[in-house]
């Protein structure tokens, strides 16, 4: 799962850096993203279909029942009526420096590259209440997210970003494939006496 993640104005330079964009661009709000807000979001641009543009979503799609969803799973999401239209056709990039999950205890964790390079979250986004807003796709814990929670947010490499946003085939690919081993650290964590 992912519940909310952060970003700063280092991580929105090296996202320019990575993706070519223009210096500034990426209009930064450094701290963390909740479900509920706007936060810039890298689409393939469809008015030009040559190139990647910026757009601002609104984290959550309101479902049918009225619930704000925030996360979507990778294994099904095609077979969802409700996102098999989006995923095909809206997919999006976030960028991150990290994000954040907490465990049972109710104790959160951050999760980064080791290198600290940002980090490529995959989600698609669709037309609700009347805004443009996205959900992160999901996948199965890897060893680095396991302690803490059985989902993570999947996380595309720079060099595919431009290919998961424009190749439905390619994103269809690379959903699947094994997430990055990320560094886990908690401002408090439990000491055992024994």
């Amino acid at each position: 799962m992912c519940g909310r993640y952060y970003y700063s104005d280092k991580t929105a330079y090296e996202v320019e850096d990575d993706l070519h964009l223009t210096r500034g661009a990426l209009a930064t709000r450094a701290g963390d993203i909740t479900p509920g807000m706007v936060t810039p979001g890298i689409i393939w641009d469809k008015r030009t279909d040559e190139d990647i543009a910026l757009s601002e979503l609104f984290w959550g799609i309101v479902s049918r029942d009225k619930k704000l969803i925030i996360n979507a799973r990778a294994e099904s999401v095609v077979e969802k009526s409700m996102f098999s239209d989006s995923i095909r056709n809206r997919r999006c990039i976030l960028p991150a420096a990290g994000f954040y999950e907490w465990d049972r205890d109710k104790t959160k964790f951050m999760f980064k590259r080791a290198d600290e390079k940002p980090i490529y979250l995959a989600g698609f986004y669709d037309l609700s209440e009347n805004r443009d807003s996205f959900v992160i796709l999901t996948t199965a814990a890897n060893a680095s997210m396991k302690p803490v929670h059985d989902r993570m947010p999947i996380m595309i490499d720079r060099v595919n970003v431009r290919d998961y946003l424009k190749d439905s085939t390619a994103a269809m690919e690379m959903l699947r494939e094994p997430m990055p081993e990320l560094d886990r650290s908690s401002d408090y964590e439990q000491l055992s006496l024994f």
